[in-house]
C-alpha cells in the first residue's frame, strides 16, 4: 500500500478487490453486527431530528413508528444470508412507516443498504422489484390513499417530489449495479492470477522433471552399461574393468553436478545458474560418453549459432535420443545430422535397430519430454521407425529461440 501511495496511483485493493477477500464470495457470511447497530442508531436519531422539520406535514413518531424503524434496521442483520427476504422486508417496513404519515429521513437508507446487498449477491431482479414496489406504493399513498391515512388534513405530494423519489431509487440501484460489476471484475482478476500462478508452477514442475529425466536417464544408462562391462571383465581383464569403473565415477559425478544445479534453481528460482546450461558445444562429450557405453556415433554437419533455449533443447534431444539407442536398440551405431536453413535447425538422430524388447524410441517419458521441449520453442518433433529399419528422431527448432520463448503446441505430423 505504501508503494502505491509513493507512486501516486490508486490503491491495490481498488484494482484487485479488498485484500481481506470478498464478503460475497460464496463462503458462509459473517453476521454484520457492528454495521447494523450503527445503522440503527443513525436511523433512530436521524428520524427524530427529521421529525422536527416536518411536524406540519407529517405525524409525530410514536411507539409504532419506532417499531417500524427497528424492524427495518434489524432485518439488515440477515442481509448477507437472506438478501432477497431482507430487501422485500425492509421495503415493506419502510412503506408502512411512510404510509402511516411518519416523517421522511434516514429510514430510506435501510432500503438502499438492503438493495445494495441483494444486487451484489446477484439477486438483481429481486432488488429492482422491491425498489419498484416501494416507489409504486409511495405514489399510491401520496396521490390517492393520503385522504384516509394520517396525518389528517394531509395533501397530495407534488409530482416534482415523486420524480426526486424515483431518481433516488434509480441512483441507489445504479450504484449497486456498478459495485456488482466491479466485484465480478475483481473475482475474474483473482481467478486469472490464480490460474496464471498454477500454470507457471506446472510449467516449472514439468521443466524440472524433464531436466532430471534427461540427466539421470542418460547418466544411469551409461553407468548401467559400464557396470555390466566391469562385472564381466573383473576377473579376466582387470584393466578394462578399471576403465569401466572410472567411467562410472565420471558419469555419476557429472550427473550429481547437473542434479545439484537443477535443485539449486528449484530452491532459488530467481537466481542465475551457477554453471551455464549445456548446449551443442558439448556434443563431443555426448559422443565420447556414448562410445564408453559401446555406441559409435557419427556427427554430420556443424552446429549453428543458437539461442539459449534452442541450444539447451537441442542438446537434451540428442542426449535423450542417444540414451534410447543405448537402452532400447540392438544397434551399436548411430548418426547425428545437423542442418539449418530459413532460421530453423533440423536435427536428426538415426540408428540401425533393431529394437530390443521395448520400442527403440524409448518408453514414452523421454519422447514426451522431447516433444514438450520442442513445442515450448515453437518447434516440432517427429519420432518413429524408419522404412528401412532402425529408428529416427527428427527435431525442427527455431535458431533464435531463447530460454523464455514459448510458442503454441504443435501436433506431430
Amino acid at each position: 500500500m505504501d508503494e502505491q501511495r509513493a507512486r501516486g496511483g490508486p490503491p491495490q485493493w481498488w484494482r484487485h478487490g479488498p485484500a481481506s477477500g470478498d464478503r460475497w464470495d460464496g463462503r458462509e457470511p459473517r453476521w454484520p453486527w457492528r454495521s447494523t447497530v450503527l445503522v440503527t442508531v443513525f436511523v433512530l436519531a436521524g428520524s427524530s431530528f427529521a421529525a422536527h422539520g416536518q411536524q406540519v406535514e407529517r405525524a409525530e413518531p410514536d411507539l409504532f413508528a419506532r417499531v417500524m424503524l427497528l424492524a427495518a434496521c434489524g432485518a439488515l442483520l440477515w442481509r448477507k444470508r437472506y438478501p432477497v427476504a431482507v430487501v422485500f422486508g425492509t421495503a415493506a417496513a419502510v412503506m408502512v412507516y411512510l404510509g402511516a404519515g411518519y416523517p421522511y429521513g434516514p429510514v430510506l437508507f435501510t432500503v438502499a443498504l438492503a438493495c445494495f446487498s441483494a444486487i451484489v449477491a446477484g439477486h438483481r431482479r429481486a432488488a429492482w422489484t422491491a425498489m419498484g414496489m416501494l416507489w409504486a406504493g409511495h405514489v399510491l399513498v401520496a396521490h390517492w390513499l393520503f385522504r384516509w391515512l394520517p396525518p389528517s388534513g394531509d395533501s397530495a405530494v407534488s409530482w416534482g417530489e415523486e420524480i426526486v423519489v424515483a431518481a433516488w431509487v434509480v441512483a441507489v440501484a445504479a450504484v449497486s449495479e456498478l459495485f456488482r460489476v466491479r466485484r465480478e471484475q475483481w473475482a475474474r482478476e483473482r481467478a486469472e492470477r490464480a490460474e496464471a500462478a498454477r500454470r507457471r508452477a506446472d510449467e516449472e514442475r514439468l521443466r524440472i522433471a524433464r531436466e532430471l529425466h534427461d540427466v539421470l536417464a542418460h547418466s544411469i544408462s551409461v553407468i548401467n552399461v559400464q557396470a555390466g562391462v566391469g562385472l564381466a571383465l573383473l576377473d579376466t581383464d582387470p584393466e578394462q574393468a578399471r576403465t569401466a569403473l572410472t567411467t562410472i565415477k565420471d558419469q555419476s559425478k557429472e550427473a550429481l553436478g547437473e542434479v545439484r544445479q537443477v535443485l539449486h534453481t528449484l530452491r532459488a528460482p530467481g537466481d542465475a545458474p551457477r554453471t551455464p546450461a549445456p548446449g551443442l558445444d558439448r556434443l563431443p562429450e555426448l559422443v565420447e560418453q556414448a562410445a564408453s557405453a559401446g555406441l559409435t556415433v557419427e556427427v554430420e554437419g556443424e552446429p549453428p549459432r543458437l539461442g539459449p533455449g534452442a541450444d539447451l533443447a537441442a542438446f537434451r534431444i540428442v542426449q535423450e535420443a542417444l540414451t534410447n539407442v543405448v537402452r532400447h536398440s540392438g544397434s551399436r551405431h548411430a548418426r547425428v545430422h545437423l542442418a539449418h536453413d530459413a532460421g530453423m535447425l533440423r536435427l536428426r538422430v538415426d540408428d540401425d535397430g533393431p529394437a530390443t524388447g521395448a520400442d527403440a524410441g524409448g518408453s514414452g517419458n523421454g519422447l514426451a519430454g522431447m516433444r514438450e521441449r520442442a513445442a515450448a520453442l515453437g518447434g516440432t518433433i517427429v519420432a518413429g521407425p524408419r522404412p528401412d529399419g532402425g529408428f529416427r528422431v527428427l527435431a525442427v527448432l527455431p535458431l533464435s529461440a531463447s530460454a523464455g520463448t514459448a510458442g503454441p503446441h504443435q501436433e506431430d505430423p
